[in-house]
This record gives structure tokens, sequence and C-alpha cells, in this order.
């Protein structure tokens, strides 16, 4: 049960992230709990072979690469999903970063 209740959360971060940067568009709330599932995939299988592969880089920046990790997760979901479009790294960066906040709040709150 708190699987759903994350992937509800996470697709109405995504929703209100999507209405707040202009560079992201989602097209239905539908859509947004397709990518909260696709990010969830992604988070538990291909990143962590990124964090691996890039140990070094990640120490040298002081973990300041692990943004850059999660704008490219972003991305490959851009690239997954039909009616999710990211205008370009920055937006998918950005887009992290904001979707990781507005999560935070909403875990505090539920």
């Amino acid at each position: 049960m708190g699987f759903v209740i994350k992937l509800l959360l996470t697709g109405a971060a995504a929703m209100l992230a999507s209405y707040i940067l202009p560079g992201v568009s989602i097209d239905s709330f539908l859509t947004a709990l397709i990518l909260a599932l696709v990010l969830a995939v992604l988070n538990a299988i291909v990143r962590p072979v990124l964090v691996f592969l890039t140990i070094p880089v990640t120490i040298l920046t002081l973990g300041l690469f692990l943004l850059v990790i999660n704008a490219v997760i972003i991305l490959m979901a851009d690239w997954l999903i039909a009616g999710f479009d990211v205008a370009g790294f920055i937006w998918a960066l950005l887009f992290s970063l904001v979707l990781a906040v507005i999560t935070a709040i909403l875990d505090m709150i539920f």
C-alpha cells in the first residue's frame, strides 16, 4: 500500500513541477503516474549502475555529479514515455530538483 501512495504522491509532484517549469510538459495525470513508475524502475535498476561507474567523478565533484545522474534518468524517462517531454538537459536538471523538493514536502505532509 505504501508503494502505491508513494507513486500517487510522485505523480502529483511531477504534475505540479510541470506546471512550474515551462520546459517540461506532461499530458495527463495518467502520464504522470506512468512517469512515477518509470522513474522508480530507472532509479532501482539504472541509477546504481551509473553511480558505480561514476564514483571517481562523484568524489571529485563532492557528490554534485549525482545531480547530473538524476538529470540523465529524467532524460531516459523522457525518451521512454510518449506524453512526457523535457526541452533539454538544463530543464531535466531543474525538473529533478523541483521534483525532489515537492516530493519531500509531500512526504512530510502525508
